[in-house]
């Protein structure tokens, strides 16, 4: 019996032992479960049930959804990135597309035009038969503009002798540096007026006989051969390539210029040139034999380029405008310097020719109304009186930029490493006839910004098709109504009827082309660099009117409009009518500040002017001031000291 009782005490201690060494080792175990009684693991369970349950009744039933097509759209994530990344994702034919008709009709502008390669040989080697470093000083003394803190090259040519020997012995120099220096960057300037004017005739007018008062070296010649050209050969206008002047339509070209070294150095640039069947001529005036009947003046060609601000008198001025306007021309172009003289001189020219156009329209003894009076092709909208001028003030000024590549005898005759140089020049083009009356409809509206924004729309409020089994028996629900989203709707209806009329005329992009043409007659052009802002863009533009307007187009105008006027720019016509109403913007006739004589630049429009208070700031002002006024407050003192001892 104790042997029993020692063997069964001996096995409650070992599972004593074991229950231990197990509650100590579920003890050094993290987060280890605790042990509780049956009952209160029951309720335990009773509460975790009865909270995922209210968690389940909480949480609303997603309703049974219908069945949808949604359109694949690889665009629709464009319509959350921003304006840099959007004109980075824009490639050559993208950017050509995106735009409207209208709007890439008035926005055709050279990037960066280049000299061909006919001239390019010709000045090179004019060059190389002359004294280099003499020539760099030449050109130095007659274009570099050193009156400034920093020197700049100007290509105006105004030089005067004392006498006519010391003229003779500078002309064949003075030509030379005019050829190396001036001649490309009138080329440059007169290469994009006369492309525009192209551009706005359309092909059925081409230019075949040329007269240029201030022909120079013939920079004008260059140009109208290089734009009016043969529709046979390549059109790769301005980009050098293989246009000659042999493929030119023009039959004549008559220079007129007093300047013997400018028109010697122009004779030689012919030279070795093959003209085909360009007949050039050179005189010092014009005759009464190179007059055209106004009748027979279609495809005559007057142009005057950078002369005009180089007259001294407005005598000599005004004849030479009569004389462009008596000539009989059809089309007359006259181009100046982007300066205060240079625009002084467009615009009284432009009121000069308009006066006479009317005069002929008053005269009884006018036989063909076609060609009777005129009207401003360009950049002018209007025949009123020039909003921005103001005789006298130099402040304000209508002009726009051509930039040019330079060639490699240009950047090593100025010295400089830059291989660019922009061109600053004020023009007007006036021709024959009564001014085209305004369009009755409008073509050419919408591109594919605005097709994507209609297809996006109309596959919105597209009504919501109920499946249902074939032959079953069913309930037919009216179609939803598009009147929910009247507003928009609204917005896009005139869009989306401009669409289908420029489709309508899509067939024949000659018959969408010549519309446009006379549509644009009557947009306004853009005379200051647009105001990009993130919401709206600023235009200022002369419009139709005769008045300088602002015009705000916002994106709630529509994608279409507003794509077209952010990527608008400076001397564009712009197509598209606000939203709201424009406002006439009221430009000051003279200089704000009475000492504020410098001209502003388009550049700087619509920010604020900052004037240079530096002097006021200098420490030798304050001391002169400080002096002045203890000078005058002891003058002061001096004085009531004798007036109150002569009381006494």
């Amino acid at each position: 019996m104790l042997r029993s009782l020692s063997r069964s005490h001996a096995v409650a201690v070992h599972q004593t032992r074991k229950l231990s060494t197990s509650k100590v080792l579920r003890s050094q175990v993290p987060n280890a479960r605790l042990e509780v009684g049956p009952s209160f693991e029951e309720f335990m369970k009773n509460a975790s049930d009865m909270g995922s349950w209210k968690a389940h009744s909480e949480t609303p039933r997603r309703a049974a959804r219908e069945l949808e097509v949604y359109p694949d759209d690889p665009l629709a994530t464009q319509d959350y990135l921003s304006f840099e990344e959007l004109d980075l994702m824009d490639t050559a034919e993208d950017k050509h597309t995106r735009k409207s008709p209208a709007a890439r009709f008035g926005s055709q502008r050279h990037g960066t035009i280049l000299l061909p390669l006919e001239l390019q040989g010709a000045v090179t080697k004019l060059i190389s038969g002359s004294d280099k470093p003499m020539l760099h000083v030449d050109a130095k003394r007659l274009f570099l503009d050193d009156s400034n803190d920093e020197a700049q090259w100007n290509p105006s040519y105004d030089v005067r002798y004392k006498s006519r020997r010391q003229a003779h012995q500078h002309a064949e120099r003075d030509g030379t540096a005019f050829a190396s220096v001036a001649l490309p960057s009138h080329y440059a300037a007169i290469f994009a007026v006369l492309d525009h004017v192209k551009q706005r005739l359309g092909p059925n007018w081409t230019a075949q006989h040329v007269i240029d008062w201030g022909s120079g070296t013939g920079s004008g010649l260059w140009a109208a051969t290089q734009v009016f050209q043969n529709p046979s050969t390549t059109e790769t206008l301005g980009l050098g390539g293989d246009v000659q002047i042999a493929n030119s339509t023009i039959k004549t070209y008559l220079g007129l210029d007093k300047r013997e070294g400018l028109v010697s150095i122009g004779r030689r640039l012919l030279k070795d040139v093959n003209l085909g069947e360009l007949e050039v001529t050179w005189k010092q005036a014009f005759k009464e034999s190179n007059k055209v009947p106004y009748t027979e003046g279609n495809g005559v060609l007057a142009i005057s380029a950078f002369m005009l601000s180089s007259l001294q008198t407005p005598l000599a001025r005004k004849t030479l405008v009569t004389q462009m306007w008596e000539s009989g021309a059809d089309t007359i172009v006259i181009i100046d310097h982007s300066t205060s003289a240079g625009f002084e001189s467009i615009a009284e020219a432009r009121a000069n020719i308009l006066r006479m156009g009317t005069k002929q329209i008053e005269d009884p003894e006018t036989d063909c109304k076609s060609t009777t009076g005129c009207h401003v092709l360009a950049p002018c909208p209007h025949d009123h009186a020039c909003p921005l001028h103001h005789p006298g003030s130099k402040r304000l000024l209508c002009g726009f930029s051509q930039r040019l590549q330079r060639p490699e005898f240009l950047r090593k005759t100025k010295h400089s490493g830059q291989g660019h140089e922009d061109t600053g020049y004020s023009y007007v083009v006036i021709r024959r006839g009564p001014r085209p009356s305004p369009a009755d409809q409008q073509v050419g509206r919408v591109g594919d910004v605005g097709k994507r924004e209609l297809q996006k729309f109309i596959a919105q409020n597209k009504p919501v098709v109920e499946l249902t089994i074939d032959g079953e028996h069913h309930l037919e629900t009216p179609p939803t109504s598009i009147a929910a989203n009247a507003d928009s709707f609204n917005a896009l209806h005139q869009a989306n009827a401009v669409e289908q009329n420029a489709l309508q005329m899509s067939h024949s992009s000659r018959e969408m082309d010549e519309a446009l043409r006379s549509e644009a007659y009557h947009w306004p052009r853009l005379v200051f660099p647009p105001l990009k802002k993130s919401g709206h863009i600023i235009l200022d533009g002369c419009t139709a009117e005769g008045k300088i307007m602002r015009m705000t187009i916002p994106k709630s105008q529509g994608k279409q409009p507003f794509y077209d006027a952010r990527k608008s720019g400076w001397g564009d016509i712009f197509p598209h009518a606000p939203k709201n109403r424009p406002q006439e913007k009221h430009l000051p006739p003279g200089p704000k500040f009475a000492s504020e004589t410098t001209l502003t630049k388009a550049s700087d429009r619509g920010k604020r002017i900052q004037h240079d208070d530096r002097k006021h700031k200098s420490y030798s002002r304050l001391a002169e001031e400080l002096n002045e006024h203890k000078k005058k407050v002891r003058q002061q003192k001096q004085f009531t000291a004798r007036n109150g001892r002569a009381e006494f």
